[in-house]
């Protein structure tokens, strides 16, 4: 039997009452492990992590992430297909058995359902690498559990998700990260700093390029490989039939094809846009807020399995008047424009993974003027938060239980400038956003776009009671 949809109508307010146990809930710290389970010249104290999610960027970003540093040690991993599960043991345990000398030195627990993770009492944070629509709810899990959290970026496949996820988190004390990493590169910081500074004058407009994604063919119907746990794959998404180009590769690890799914992911405005977005508001000082204004159009395919969108443009504008502009034309990085110059900041034409799509080209660090760049920032003036590795950044987040460098908050304003974008684009028409009660002002149809059906017994609705 199918599981039934759903409809998902959980208010911001109703959200809020996390607040009211926040204060009375406990108090969580890291667990500690004796320095003998991991040799006499290890650290005494460690962090113990599970990992949930070991695709492509837990194999290649957060699991060597974690693994390099002392202080933390990865005990379980979790993923629904049991080969990339298998893979992600030997990762972790031949990294361990190299380090310690010993081919037994660690055992690393495994988990197909993340639920059953969350149960173990010994691990202290998670670090969350799954598809974009399985973001939301294990970081509410997590965090219902006592668990601090690191997640991939986006935050949230939905407006409502995102608010859930930002005010349970915050509610429940926990320690968090979100993979917007360009927050500890030396050049995102130096840009959004020297802006905030005044160094190009009263900011006026902030140009976001982002590639874009290719359709593709209508794809055959094929068995569920044994390995896949399919449907929990799908979790709060429809029921549909399995073809490899909806999930993932089962032979390697490149680009899969659910970031080019609309049920899945966003497209590009949400994949890439979130890394942009986040250091585009960082240097605008509207990271607990969002834009009032949005009005985008994009070419979407018509036809096979492949959904999201293609050339697009999005236009929104922000209390302050700053206007931002995104666009597939523009170099691939964030152009801030002032009164008295400009600032052009990217990642150098690199790419989040070796078999993301090509990007132009582009500096680092440019400016309209070089001494601009070579201006040095003074004592009284405004220092942002530094942080030069994001994973370690959270790792002592959570043993200082000071905030990282990216909180809930700041993740979930990011994340939603980018899905307003993506509505107005669907919807091809200017809309009007309230950034504090988080609705389009006199717009039923775009007010239904804040939230997706769920599809039972996977989603957010069923921690309704527990808040």
């Amino acid at each position: 039997m199918k599981p039934s949809n759903s409809s998902l109508h959980l208010s911001r307010r109703h959200f809020l009452k996390a607040s009211a146990f926040g204060a009375a809930g406990i108090f969580t710290a890291p667990l500690i492990v004796p320095s003998s389970l991991f040799g006499a010249a290890a650290p005494g104290k460690k962090i113990q992590i599970g990992q949930i999610g070991c695709g492509r960027i837990a194999k290649d970003m957060d699991i060597p992430g974690i693994l390099k540093h002392d202080i933390a040690r990865i005990v379980a991993l979790c993923d629904v297909d049991t080969k990339r599960l298998a893979n992600a043991k030997k990762q972790v345990e031949d990294f361990y058995a190299k380090k310690t000398g010993s081919k037994n030195a660690v055992t690393v627990k495994t988990f197909t359902d993340y639920r059953e993770l969350l149960k173990d009492t010994g691990i202290d944070a998670v670090a969350i690498s799954t598809p974009d629509h399985w973001h939301a709810e294990p970081v509410i899990a997590a965090a219902l559990a006592g668990k601090d959290i690191y997640v991939q970026k986006p935050l949230s496949m939905t407006l409502a998700e995102g608010r859930a996820v930002s005010d349970i988190v915050r509610a429940k004390g926990r320690a968090f990260q979100i993979g917007s990493q360009q927050r500890s590169w030396k050049q995102f910081h130096t840009a959004a700093e020297l802006v905030r500074n005044g160094r190009i004058g009263t900011l006026r407009t902030v140009k976001i390029g982002l590639p874009s994604d290719p359709s593709g063919a209508v794809e055959p119907d094929m068995p569920v490989p044994a390995n896949l746990d399919f449907d929990m794959w799908l979790g709060p998404t429809p029921q549909v039939a399995y073809t490899e180009k909806r999930v993932h590769p089962q032979n390697d690890y490149s680009r899969p094809g659910w970031l080019r799914i609309d049920s899945y992911c966003l497209g590009m405005i949400t994949g890439w846009g979130s890394h942009h977005v986040d250091i585009a508001h960082w240097g605008m000082d509207t990271e607990h807020t969002g834009p009032l204004e949005i009005e985008g159009k994009a070419e979407f395919p018509k036809s096979g399995l492949w959904n999201v969108h293609g050339p697009y443009h999005i236009e929104s504008k922000y209390a302050s008047g700053v206007k931002m502009i995104i666009d597939h034309t523009f170099e691939n990085g964030i152009r801030f424009e002032g009164s008295e110059g400009w600032i052009f900041v990217s990642r150098g034409g690199g790419k989040a993974t070796a078999s993301d799509p090509n990007s132009k080209a582009a500096k680092e660090l440019d400016a309209s003027d070089e001494k601009i760049l070579k201006s040095n920032i003074g004592p009284n003036e405004i220092h942002l938060y530094k942080s030069n590795d994001h994973h370690l950044n959270w790792l002592e987040s959570i043993q200082s239980r000071k905030p990282a460098v990216t909180t809930a908050e700041i993740g979930h304003r990011s994340t939603s400038a980018c899905i307003l974008g993506w509505i107005a684009m669907k919807l091809g028409r200017k809309l009007r956003w309230d950034p504090v009660k988080e609705e389009f002002a006199g717009d039923t149809e775009a007010n239904a776009m804040r939230s997706r059906l769920e599809r039972k017994p996977y989603g957010m609705g069923k921690f309704a009671k527990q808040i």
